[in-house]
């Protein structure tokens, strides 16, 4: 299953419909053809009374294939970091608390993005790239079109004690080390996607 996010809502691609369908704000539909998909994810992008869209199709890599299709794709990286305190930290960009990530450059793969892009939001050296965690994806409109951003979260590990220097022209204003579950603040003032990322790490 793939999980796509609206903003906080959310499109699911599967290869058969859920087995609950009791919800009041979601849509089920199966997958016919690219023209039919198209309209479909106009009318979802333009009704936020809709919290929940699942298409479903035998095939998910037709499936898939078809719903990229639809956007501009671009790729990014991101990283959870931890301490040697078993910290991990979040970082206040444009008055929303985020995990540091950013776009893939020519030539780069995933890690390398995602390395790349926490050293430069959070001037942190000697970081040590543990594992992947997971990918998301979520879409937004840019220049009259839309994009589908894929980014895959790594953890990372801070070998060290050096302080964090923010990328200020990044919007980024403020950074927080937090103990895993004191994190009501940033439940409260996240993205939903985040969100994903801390509770498949169990930090949440």
């Amino acid at each position: 299953m793939y999980k796509v996010f609206f903003d906080d809502r959310v499109v699911y691609l599967s290869e058969r419909a859920p087995d609950d369908r009791t919800g009041t704000a979601q849509t089920i539909m199966e997958f016919k053809g690219q023209p039919e998909l198209g309209e479909l994810l106009d009318k979802f992008a333009n009704n936020d009374q809709l919290l929940e869209l699942h298409i479903f199709h035998k095939d998910m890599a037709e499936l898939t294939a078809a719903f990229t299709s639809c956007f501009k794709c671009i790729h990014a990286g991101g990283g959870v970091v931890l301490n040697e305190k078993g910290e991990f930290l979040v970082i206040e960009r444009n008055g929303v608390w985020d995990l540091p990530k950013g776009k893939m450059e020519k030539g780069e793969d995933f890690e390398t993005t995602a390395l790349r892009e926490v050293e430069e939001e959070t001037g942190l050296t000697g970081l040590e790239v543990s594992g992947l965690l997971l990918s998301t994806f979520h879409t937004y409109p840019l220049k009259g079109k839309m994009i589908l951003k894929e980014t895959r979260w790594f953890e990372m590990l801070q070998v060290g004690e050096g302080k964090p220097v923010l990328q200020a022209e990044e919007g980024i204003t403020a950074y927080r080390w937090v103990k895993p579950g004191n994190t009501d603040f940033i439940r409260k003032n996240t993205y939903a996607s985040i969100l994903d990322v801390l509770r498949l790490k169990k930090i949440l």
